[in-house]
Protein backbone atom coordinates (compact mmCIF):
# COMPACT_ATOMS: atom_id res chain seq x y z
CA UNK A 1 0.00 0.00 0.00
CA UNK A 2 1.79 3.34 -1.22
CA UNK A 3 1.88 5.72 1.44
CA UNK A 4 1.30 9.80 0.46
CA UNK A 5 3.05 11.90 2.99
CA UNK A 6 1.11 15.26 3.18
CA UNK A 7 2.78 18.33 2.55
CA UNK A 8 4.38 20.28 5.33
CA UNK A 9 7.10 20.62 7.67
CA UNK A 10 8.68 17.05 9.76
CA UNK A 11 6.83 16.56 12.99
CA UNK A 12 9.41 17.13 15.53
CA UNK A 13 7.18 17.51 18.76
CA UNK A 14 5.10 14.81 19.94
CA UNK A 15 1.90 15.33 18.09
CA UNK A 16 -2.20 14.04 19.37
CA UNK A 17 -2.87 11.99 16.45
CA UNK A 18 -5.68 9.69 15.09
CA UNK A 19 -6.20 7.49 12.07
CA UNK A 20 -9.67 7.96 9.69
CA UNK A 21 -11.62 7.58 7.22
CA UNK A 22 -13.12 10.94 5.45
CA UNK A 23 -16.43 11.18 3.90
CA UNK A 24 -16.74 11.53 0.23
CA UNK A 25 -17.70 14.76 -1.52
CA UNK A 26 -21.52 13.85 -2.09
CA UNK A 27 -21.44 12.60 1.04
CA UNK A 28 -19.87 15.71 2.42
CA UNK A 29 -22.32 17.96 -0.13
CA UNK A 30 -25.41 15.55 2.26
CA UNK A 31 -24.45 16.23 5.56
CA UNK A 32 -24.09 20.18 4.81
CA UNK A 33 -27.62 20.21 3.65
CA UNK A 34 -28.86 19.35 7.14
CA UNK A 35 -30.24 22.15 8.97
CA UNK A 36 -28.18 22.89 11.99
CA UNK A 37 -30.45 25.01 14.61
CA UNK A 38 -28.97 27.80 16.12
CA UNK A 39 -28.92 26.54 19.88
CA UNK A 40 -26.51 28.01 22.63
CA UNK A 41 -26.04 24.47 24.20
CA UNK A 42 -24.14 23.01 20.97
CA UNK A 43 -20.94 23.47 19.19
CA UNK A 44 -21.75 22.34 15.15
CA UNK A 45 -18.61 20.89 13.59
CA UNK A 46 -17.45 22.13 10.10
CA UNK A 47 -17.34 19.83 6.77
CA UNK A 48 -13.63 20.21 7.72
CA UNK A 49 -13.85 18.32 10.51
CA UNK A 50 -16.47 15.70 9.84
CA UNK A 51 -14.62 12.44 9.33
CA UNK A 52 -15.06 8.69 10.72
CA UNK A 53 -12.07 7.87 13.75
CA UNK A 54 -10.99 4.33 13.19
CA UNK A 55 -8.37 4.66 15.87
CA UNK A 56 -7.41 7.46 18.18
CA UNK A 57 -3.37 7.22 19.35
CA UNK A 58 -3.35 10.35 21.77
CA UNK A 59 0.27 11.91 21.78
CA UNK A 60 2.80 10.60 19.42
CA UNK A 61 6.63 11.24 18.92
CA UNK A 62 8.52 11.08 15.47
CA UNK A 63 10.06 7.43 16.30
CA UNK A 64 5.99 6.05 17.18
CA UNK A 65 4.35 8.37 14.13
CA UNK A 66 6.90 6.68 11.94
CA UNK A 67 6.57 3.05 13.02
CA UNK A 68 2.92 3.75 12.45
CA UNK A 69 3.25 4.06 9.41
CA UNK A 70 5.54 1.77 8.75
CA UNK A 71 2.63 -0.94 10.30
CA UNK A 72 -0.52 0.87 8.40
CA UNK A 73 1.27 -0.24 5.19
CA UNK A 74 -0.30 -4.12 5.73
CA UNK A 75 -3.98 -3.12 6.33
CA UNK A 76 -4.94 -4.57 3.11
CA UNK A 77 -9.27 -4.34 3.31
CA UNK A 78 -11.38 -6.50 0.96
CA UNK A 79 -11.87 -4.77 -1.95
CA UNK A 80 -14.94 -2.54 -2.06
CA UNK A 81 -15.07 -1.45 1.57
CA UNK A 82 -17.92 1.01 1.51
CA UNK A 83 -19.07 3.20 4.29
CA UNK A 84 -22.70 3.73 4.69
CA UNK A 85 -24.03 6.99 7.01
CA UNK A 86 -27.31 6.75 8.49
CA UNK A 87 -29.93 6.26 8.02
CA UNK A 88 -30.37 9.20 10.43
CA UNK A 89 -28.28 10.99 12.72
CA UNK A 90 -28.98 10.42 16.37
CA UNK A 91 -27.53 11.34 19.90
CA UNK A 92 -24.56 9.73 21.74
CA UNK A 93 -25.35 10.42 24.78
CA UNK A 94 -26.50 13.95 26.58
CA UNK A 95 -23.51 15.77 24.76
CA UNK A 96 -23.07 14.62 20.77
CA UNK A 97 -25.29 14.64 17.74
CA UNK A 98 -23.55 12.14 15.43
CA UNK A 99 -24.19 10.14 12.07
CA UNK A 100 -23.63 6.80 12.71
CA UNK A 101 -21.40 5.13 9.82
CA UNK A 102 -21.18 1.09 9.19
CA UNK A 103 -19.22 -0.57 6.87
CA UNK A 104 -15.62 0.31 8.87
CA UNK A 105 -16.08 -2.61 11.95
CA UNK A 106 -13.33 -4.94 10.23
CA UNK A 107 -11.15 -1.62 8.82
CA UNK A 108 -10.92 -0.38 12.19
CA UNK A 109 -10.30 -3.83 13.87
CA UNK A 110 -7.38 -4.54 11.44
CA UNK A 111 -6.04 -0.94 12.23
CA UNK A 112 -6.39 -1.19 15.92
CA UNK A 113 -4.89 -4.69 16.38
CA UNK A 114 -1.84 -3.28 14.11
CA UNK A 115 -1.46 -0.55 15.99
CA UNK A 116 -2.23 -1.93 19.53
CA UNK A 117 1.23 -0.95 21.38
CA UNK A 118 1.41 2.55 20.06
CA UNK A 119 0.04 5.61 21.68
CA UNK A 120 -3.05 5.10 23.85
CA UNK A 121 -4.08 1.64 24.28
CA UNK A 122 -7.55 0.93 21.85
CA UNK A 123 -10.76 1.59 23.34
CA UNK A 124 -12.33 -1.44 25.17
CA UNK A 125 -15.85 -1.24 23.30
CA UNK A 126 -17.58 -2.10 20.17
CA UNK A 127 -16.56 -0.09 17.47
CA UNK A 128 -19.00 2.47 16.67
CA UNK A 129 -18.63 4.09 13.38
CA UNK A 130 -19.67 7.93 13.45
CA UNK A 131 -19.55 11.16 12.32
CA UNK A 132 -19.46 14.06 15.01
CA UNK A 133 -21.66 17.01 13.90
CA UNK A 134 -22.09 18.73 16.89
CA UNK A 135 -20.96 18.99 21.08
CA UNK A 136 -22.69 20.42 23.62
CA UNK A 137 -21.01 23.01 25.26
CA UNK A 138 -19.59 21.85 28.89
CA UNK A 139 -22.37 21.13 31.24
CA UNK A 140 -25.78 21.12 28.58
CA UNK A 141 -27.76 18.11 28.09
CA UNK A 142 -28.85 18.11 24.57
CA UNK A 143 -30.98 15.21 24.10
CA UNK A 144 -34.41 17.56 24.88
CA UNK A 145 -33.75 19.90 22.04
CA UNK A 146 -35.57 19.92 18.88
CA UNK A 147 -34.35 19.32 15.48
CA UNK A 148 -31.07 17.47 16.09
CA UNK A 149 -32.70 13.71 14.47
CA UNK A 150 -32.77 13.86 10.76
CA UNK A 151 -32.67 11.44 8.21
CA UNK A 152 -30.20 11.11 5.93
CA UNK A 153 -28.58 8.06 4.15
CA UNK A 154 -25.23 8.37 2.33
CA UNK A 155 -22.41 5.80 0.99
CA UNK A 156 -19.14 6.43 -0.07
CA UNK A 157 -16.58 3.80 -1.25
CA UNK A 158 -13.12 4.27 1.22
CA UNK A 159 -10.33 4.15 -0.68
CA UNK A 160 -7.60 5.81 1.61
CA UNK A 161 -7.39 6.27 5.47
CA UNK A 162 -5.57 9.48 7.02
CA UNK A 163 -3.29 9.69 10.07
CA UNK A 164 -4.48 13.67 11.27
CA UNK A 165 -2.80 15.04 13.57
CA UNK A 166 -5.94 17.29 15.96
CA UNK A 167 -5.06 20.55 17.90
CA UNK A 168 -7.17 21.27 20.42
CA UNK A 169 -8.52 25.07 19.89
CA UNK A 170 -11.26 26.67 21.57
CA UNK A 171 -13.52 27.22 18.39
CA UNK A 172 -13.18 23.15 18.18
CA UNK A 173 -10.66 21.04 16.79
CA UNK A 174 -8.56 21.68 14.04
CA UNK A 175 -7.31 18.56 11.70
CA UNK A 176 -3.85 18.58 9.84
CA UNK A 177 -3.27 15.65 7.31
CA UNK A 178 0.12 13.89 8.10
CA UNK A 179 0.01 10.97 5.84
CA UNK A 180 -2.58 9.38 3.60
CA UNK A 181 -2.66 5.83 2.56
CA UNK A 182 -4.42 4.55 -0.55
CA UNK A 183 -5.92 0.98 -0.02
Amino acid sequence: MPVHEMAGPRLIEPVRCFVAVWPDERAVEALASLQRPPLEALRWSTPQQWHVTLRFLGDLTPPHLDELLDRLHSVAPAPGVVATGGPATRLLGPGLVIWPVSGLASLAGKVAELTADIGQPPADRPFLGHVTLARARRGADVRRLPGLRNELSASWPVRSIGVVQSLLRQQGAEYSPVAELAL
